[in-house]
């Protein structure tokens, strides 16, 4: 059962921002690979297997998912600002499951990360800080509205998603397996919450999200 108190919802949040930022996230579910490989000679021989990442493909890979890093550490803020934020106690149950879902692909995402000997975004901070603050304000706007703004959100990050499917190497496997997995969870929260009650965002709000993204995109692919 969620707490109800003012005080203990604001403590839990400190408490989920300390642990999306600086601790080891761990993954409820196992991470998703691929269990063959995914090119085919058709010579007869079976299938060919998977070549190693040449330098270029594991830089893109590295860039790729460092993007997605940040934007699960977004998604955390997200939800716990929208939990905070609402006064319906089923539907904070509903961003804090949502966000209890997300911090799998946090963790697969960092492990991902680590393979490919590359950090984080030096700036996760403040992207964390930003979509706080983005997910506060949607919150007071009314659950309709909050909702919505999930639905926005999740249909962005589907869409940078199945971009970053057609941009990795068909050789890193591990990683296509784990941007897949995400995408069709991304496209399940956002059905989820158009069940509850979303109300379609209006066109300069879709726009205002857009760009940010971009922007948070552009940066997060380097630092």
């Amino acid at each position: 059962m969620q707490p109800d108190n003012t005080t203990d919802l604001f403590l839990q949040a400190a408490d989920r921002a300390l642990r999306t930022l600086f601790s080891r996230p761990q993954s409820a579910q196992p991470r998703p690979v691929h269990t063959q490989p995914e090119t085919d000679r058709s010579d007869g021989n079976g299938l060919e297997p998977i070549a190693p990442l040449s330098p270029e493909e594991a830089k893109l890979s590295a860039a790729l998912m460092r993007v997605n890093h940040v934007g699960e550490v977004c998604a955390q803020a997200l939800y716990s600002a929208q939990a905070l934020a609402t006064p319906t106690a089923s539907l904070r149950a509903h961003y804090l499951q949502a966000g209890a879902e997300e911090t799998d692909h946090l963790a697969w995402t960092a492990a991902r990360l680590e393979e490919l000997h590359a950090r984080p975004s030096i700036l996760n901070p403040l992207w964390y800080a930003g979509a706080f603050g983005l997910g506060l304000l949607a919150g007071r706007l009314g659950d309709g509205l909050s909702l919505g703004f999930v639905v926005e959100t999740e249909q962005q990050v589907g869409a940078h998603l199945k971009s970053h499917l057609e941009r990795l190497s068909p050789n890193d496997t591990a990683s296509r397996a784990i941007v897949q997995r995400m995408f069709e969870d991304e496209t399940r929260h956002a059905e989820s919450a158009q069940a509850a009650g979303a109300v379609t965002l209006p066109a300069p709000a879709k726009h205002l999200m857009r760009a940010a993204a971009r922007v948070m995109t552009g940066l997060a692919h380097y630092i």
